[in-house]
């Protein structure tokens, strides 16, 4: 078995791989937190030989010059794949490393594998790879065309370019039009966003017993451990996946890291040594996933009291040239499409198109941050021309227990969204702040200002499309001091998983919470878990947490009643008490030490399952989830009308995620989530040509910072209890991103005078609302 044996000073550059020493391999999760410091004993570096074209068939690759170059150990090519030569996500069309065609610039080709870093990235630009070009397609509507180029993998798409054609049939739209006084259209663009984690990907691959364990900062280590035995050929029981410290993934260390540890793994596999494949940011930027481009166009009709008749929604997202979770997102987008309201009528197209650019994925709101900016700019419409107030208009129409949702599901429990929408009016003081922007307005010459406000709805899990996945494992083990480890299947990442399992499980024994100690995450550890995806966390693997702690719970009980010969005791905060003359107290620790000294069965496994959905692919009707999180935020925009430039000045936030396990952790994730909405509408653009990225860093990729995010930000919570969920919790972390750009977007709208109908809303776009206001 390889062991580390070195580090390197961590002020280099942390990678999100956690230091791991011989003499203290426990702090992994402790002051040892990254390894782009760790080193294991003959480990190589690994750099990928990408392509340099968007669309070519491969005449041939010659590695001569890289294989000579000073410090390569070897060189990797798919003819060196011993397994499958297929990342498999949902489909299984995406290579590992490209045999025969290349279809977005950056696809990898080969790997190299030096000693050092520098030596890997030295050799790399030496290799000579002969292409014979191919025609290539970039706009999906253009890719759409009968004569455009086949870019989809025929296997993975419905027909040409199309990977995924998704429908909702809800009633009669037709009808739904004619009983509207007011009709309201729209369309809507959006483009890529970038996730902008704190550490580029980054994996370990260490070949160990005749199999492969690898180390790295995912979400998801499951499909990680599915992806590098699918390349490997090896069974999934010879397969080790340990999640390191990860600084936040956001969607973008859910599939990724799969090619990448599948990367190193071959290349550790075949050079029998350790292998270590870090991204740079640029390439990191350049080559990995992005949140999906959006053409979204929009129908809306309602009666002259505001009353929603129907909707009809078209939308394409651009998939890039990989399934990869494509389908997923577009039926995520798909279901969110009407939004958290009561309509009669609907009916939604979603298209997700194969193109010659990078593969996009899982990001923060999964395919439903797209259709919610179009969605809440077509009822800030349909109040303007009916002279509602936005927020009426949203209260009328919201849904409540007993409505039925866009694909008829009937909302049987934990419906807080009227509950928000009061909250919010509230919280925000509407009427005051709405007087005092107009008289901002009157006063103000050369600056404007604006409110905004977003409804939203989320499915809580994997929902009916993915039903399979929505499972989690837990195991708890009482050590002879009465301390508590815990092992869960799913991740932390900086969105407080960490703490919140670690409450539930001490809530569930009785124990103090700095007794609980979770393990690092570990594919040997418990069963397949699912992805840490979804706002699924706290939900299904919460239950599974207390699942096993009501078991473990259960047997300490049954041991202070074997210690004692009593058939009864009473708990007094932490301690068993006893009756008896005299009467007796123990703690935890005391029963702990009895239950080892009589060889008691101190540990016990949890599980949990989504409760059950079903879904019509031919309707899109059914429950598509098993319960809804909802959101209501209002934002203030300050708008200078010389140059365009917008900045937010106030925002208040009201959530209904069920019964909130942590206040501190609920709103750090309600906060980060306005932030980064506030990035996607305002400022983060991330330009391409021709396929390729064009400027892949932070210098010209913006993302919001402490002073973009506004001095006045209110967080609240109403708690509608889901019986599903542990003390009633439900999820939270994807809705404040989805509730929070389209209110800044609505706002911005407000105070220009004039509809954004395209993201972001830079100083050059917001300059030509303006004017087109005039």
């Amino acid at each position: 078995m390889n062991r580390p044996v070195t580090t390197v000073d961590r002020a280099g550059g942390a990678v999100g791989i956690p230091i791991v020493r011989p003499d203290a391999e426990a702090k992994v999760r402790g002051e040892a937190r990254y390894a782009d410091d760790l080193a294991f004993a003959g480990m190589v570096h690994v750099k990928a030989i990408r392509s340099e074209r968007p669309h070519a068939r491969i005449r041939a690759v010659d590695l001569a010059e890289v294989a000579a170059s000073p410090g390569v150990v070897g060189t990797v090519t798919a003819a060196d794949v011993p397994g499958e030569n297929i990342v498999p996500v949902i489909y299984r069309d995406m290579p590992l490393l490209a045999a025969g065609v290349v279809r977005y610039v950056g696809e990898p080709i080969a790997l190299v594998a030096a000693e050092t870093r520098e030596a890997a990235e030295e050799a790399a630009p030496r290799a000579r790879v002969g292409y014979d070009d191919l025609p290539a397609v970039f706009d999906p509507q253009q890719a759409l065309a009968p004569d455009a180029p086949q870019v989809a993998v025929p296997y993975a798409a419905e027909g040409g370019n199309v990977f995924n054609h998704m429908v909702i049939r809800k009633g009669d739209v037709g009808k739904g039009f004619a009983d509207a006084d007011v009709i309201v259209e729209g369309e809507y663009e959006v483009g890529y966003q970038e996730h902008a984690y704190l550490e580029p990907q980054g994996v370990i691959a260490v070949p160990e017993d005749g199999g492969m364990t690898v180390y790295g900062t995912l979400q998801c280590p499951f499909y990680v451990q599915n992806a590098v035995a699918n390349v490997l050929g090896l069974p999934l029981a010879k397969v080790r996946i340990v999640q390191t410290a990860t600084g936040g993934g956001f969607g973008g260390k859910e599939d990724v890291p799969s090619h990448l540890a599948a990367m190193a793994a071959v290349a550790a596999w075949k050079l029998r040594r350790p292998a270590k494949l870090v991204l740079d940011r640029a390439e990191d930027i350049a080559t990995t996933s992005k949140r999906h481009p959006g053409l979204i166009r929009y129908r809306t009709g309602a009666t002259r009291d505001g009353t929603l008749t129907a909707v009809e929604v078209k939308f394409y997202y651009n998939a890039g040239a990989y399934q990869t979770l494509s389908s997923a997102v577009l039926w995520r987008g798909l279901v969110h499409a009407a939004g958290p309201y009561r309509i009669p009528h609907v009916t939604v197209d979603a298209y997700s198109v194969a193109t010659n650019t990078v593969p996009c994925g899982a990001f923060r709101g999964f395919g439903s941050p797209q259709v919610i900016f179009a969605h809440e700019s077509q009822m800030d419409e349909l109040a303007r021309k009916l002279g509602i107030d936005p927020l009426v208009l949203r209260e009328r129409n919201a849904l409540r227990e007993g409505d039925r949702t866009s694909t008829d599901q009937v909302l049987s429990e934990s419906v807080g969204l009227g509950a928000c929408i009061e909250k919010a009016r509230e919280l925000s003081q509407w009427g005051k702040r709405q007087a005092e922007v107009a008289a901002f307005n009157a006063r103000e010459r050369f600056k404007r200002r604006g409110l905004g406000v977003s409804t939203v709805m989320y499915g809580v899990g994997m929902g009916a499309k993915a039903p399979l996945l929505d499972k989690a494992g837990a195991y708890l083990k009482l050590e002879a001091d009465g301390s508590v480890t815990l092992a869960v299947g799913t991740t932390e990442m900086g969105q407080g998983a960490e703490t919140v399992l670690s409450q539930i499980a001490a809530d569930g024994l009785g124990v103090p919470l700095d007794a609980v100690r979770l393990a690092p995450v570990d594919t040997s550890r418990v069963p397949d878990s699912g992805p840490t995806v979804a706002s699924r966390t706290t939900t299904v693997q919460g239950m599974a947490v207390l699942d096993a702690a009501t078991k473990l719970r259960a047997r300490i009980e049954d041991a202070v009643r074997e210690m004692f010969r009593c058939p009864s005791f009473t708990l007094e905060g932490r301690l068993f008490c006893i009756p008896g003359d005299p009467p007796r107290e123990v703690d935890i620790a005391e029963v702990a030490r009895w239950m080892w000294a009589h060889n008691w069965d101190m540990g016990a496994t949890g599980w949990a399952e989504g409760r059950p959905v079903d879904w019509d692919p031919a309707t899109g009707l059914g429950n598509a989830y098993f319960v809804y999180a909802y959101a209501c935020h209002v934002a203030l925009v300050e708008v200078d009308l010389l140059t365009g430039e917008a900045h937010v000045a106030g925002f208040w936030a009201v959530h209904d995620s069920g019964k909130i396990v942590n206040p501190a952790t609920a709103r750090g994730q309600v906060i980060g989530g306005i932030a980064q909405g506030i990035g996607y509408v305002l400022m983060e653009e991330l330009r391409s040509r021709d396929g390729r990225i064009l400027a892949p860093s932070f210098t010209a990729y913006h993302i919001p910072t402490s002073l973009d995010v506004p001095p006045e930000v209110a967080v609240e919570f109403v708690e509608a209890p889901y019986s599903g969920g542990p003390f009633g919790a439900k999820g939270l972390g994807e809705v404040p991103l989805m509730a929070s750009h389209a209110a800044v977007a609505n706002a911005i709208s407000a105070a220009a005078g004039s509809r954004l109908r395209v993201y972001p809303a830079i100083p050059e776009r917001v300059l030509g609302l303006i004017e087109s206001s005039i």
